[in-house]
């Protein structure tokens, strides 16, 4: 009876003082772990009151903005690592699975059967580097491999051998518009496939057949830039993040070089850059995996800064609403391209061009005629900076943000290449194949189009003792439903 009443005390005791945590300490903003605004107070309209959704957004708001979020997701994290919980595998989930749009009746392609030997990589990469090591499952089917300060994160890529002809359609529907104009078509692997363990290879499908899809899907006029052998050769070197989902800068390079080869234009190598180091940097995959291990392996964020060439770098910015539709465009103005973020920063991938919510102008001071638009996703941000001495202009389009009429840019700029550039969740999904050709008939102006959240998870809002020169931008919640779409 006596330890029955100490249990009472004690549980009544943590039950006031989390109701006092709860409801009297400042309520967090901002989640540095998950990189991301928290709800804010919803605002009151007689609307929500009498359809009852302003409870429902309040509630949302209460939970999601309680004092000391990061803490105690992060307790949260080092019981699990402590007592070695890991997700079974029925909660693994496959990013990119069933996302790739059927062809439509009015686009037929050519070659739409993948036969076996085309199943069979022309490029039959082995791991070297991580084959042999243990791996775990973590939040959301994230593979964690390794320990201590070599410790990686892995997401588990789900489409097949037949998908991603969508994205393959519309590179060949933007050569149909622009004859003169150059085309190309890169599909950027991801982490998993080059460093996924033996043992736990099946927890993920392969990505070269889908990339072997989508070249065989272009139409011959459309040059792929195949990228994988590249990426390959150079997969002992840190060519990806350890602790985000995007490749590093130095893969960004490789591939940067191909994209020369296949164009036709000088390319520099390395020795012409200068190289700058965040230090201590976790990415994205900290708060994806809810895995202790990638908080306490920080790695170094290393980009390449071009010397010898002159630059000028035009941005004109989107303004976007909570639910991240475009809602107003900005004047142009002379920007830097290289962000400087200090060590520790957890924004460190905004280093190229700040945000996605923008369209990019560089031009620079090699003279050769040439001028290269990029359309892009996230992963695409690290490219530009390597093609300043290859190219008169760069232009960066994102795949989720652009009003303005594709056909009117690509004419009034006078593009003379087209590079479609990204990872392989996004090439795989639908979202980025009609986006794409939405951007060729629209009219101009801001319009409203239905988004769902999560399309653009590195946009970081960086934090107080950062050094950037524009102000921060917001990104969504990262669910496990948003992964797939958030490259």
């Amino acid at each position: 009876m006596r330890f029955s009443k100490a249990y009472i005390l004690l549980f009544g005791v943590l039950f006031a003082a989390f109701a006092v945590v709860f409801n009297t300490f400042p309520r967090s903003s901002y989640s540095e772990l998950e990189k991301r605004e928290l709800k804010r107070f919803p605002l009151l309209t007689p609307e929500k009151l009498l359809d009852g959704s302003f409870t429902s957004e309040v509630s949302s708001w209460f939970s999601d903005s309680e004092p000391f979020r990061d803490h105690f997701m992060a307790l949260s994290m080092q019981i699990k690592d402590l007592i070695r919980m890991e997700t079974g595998e029925e909660n693994i989930t496959f990013h990119a699975a069933d996302s790739d749009p059927e062809p439509e009746a009015t686009e037929p392609i050519e070659n739409t059967e993948v036969t076996e030997a085309q199943e069979d990589s022309t490029y039959n990469y082995e791991n070297h580097v991580t084959a042999e090591e243990n791996a775990k499952i973590a939040n959301a089917g994230i593979i964690i491999v390794g320990t201590g300060e070599k410790v990686r994160a892995l997401m588990a890529y789900g489409g097949t051998a037949k998908g991603c002809t969508g994205y393959a359609r519309a590179a060949n529907k933007y050569k149909d518009t622009f004859p003169d104009v150059n085309v190309y078509c890169m599909v950027i692997p991801t982490a998993v496939e080059y460093y996924c363990p033996d043992k736990v290879r099946h927890r993920t499908r392969p990505q070269r057949p889908t990339i072997e899809n989508v070249i065989n899907h272009l139409s011959p006029d459309v040059k792929p830039v195949d990228i994988y052998a590249a990426l390959g050769e150079h997969a002992d070197e840190d060519i990806f993040l350890r602790t985000d989902h995007h490749w590093a800068p130095l893969g960004a390079y490789y591939a940067a070089e191909k994209f020369a080869q296949v164009a036709g234009v000088p390319f520099r190598p390395l020795s012409d850059y200068e190289r700058k180091v965040v230090h201590g940097y976790v990415g994205s995959m900290y708060g994806y995996s809810q895995d202790i291990a990638i908080k306490k392996a920080p790695e170094d964020f290393v980009y390449y800064v071009p010397t010898g060439v002159s630059y000028t770098t035009t941005y004109t910015n989107y303004t976007i609403d909570e639910n991240y539709h475009v809602i107003g465009m900005g004047r142009p103005y002379k920007g830097v391209f290289f962000y400087r973020f200090k060590d520790g920063s957890g924004g460190a991938y905004c280093t190229f061009m700040g945000s996605d919510t923008k369209i990019t102008c560089v031009r620079t001071s090699t003279q050769n005629g040439r001028r290269l638009l990029i359309l892009k996703d996230s992963f695409g941000n690290a490219l530009p900076g390597y093609l300043f001495y290859s190219f008169e202009e760069v232009h960066v389009v994102d795949s989720r943000y652009f009003t303005k009429n594709m056909v009117d840019y690509v004419h009034e700029n006078q593009i003379t290449d087209i590079l479609f550039a990204n990872n392989i969740f996004k090439a795989y999904s639908s979202h980025t194949y009609s986006n794409y050709l939405r951007f060729l008939t629209q009219t101009g102006g801001i319009t409203r189009h239905a988004r769902k959240g999560g399309d653009s998870l590195h946009q970081v809002k960086p934090a107080a003792n950062d050094s950037i020169a524009t102000p921060a931008e917001t990104t969504p919640v990262a669910t496990k439903d948003s992964i797939s779409s958030s490259f």
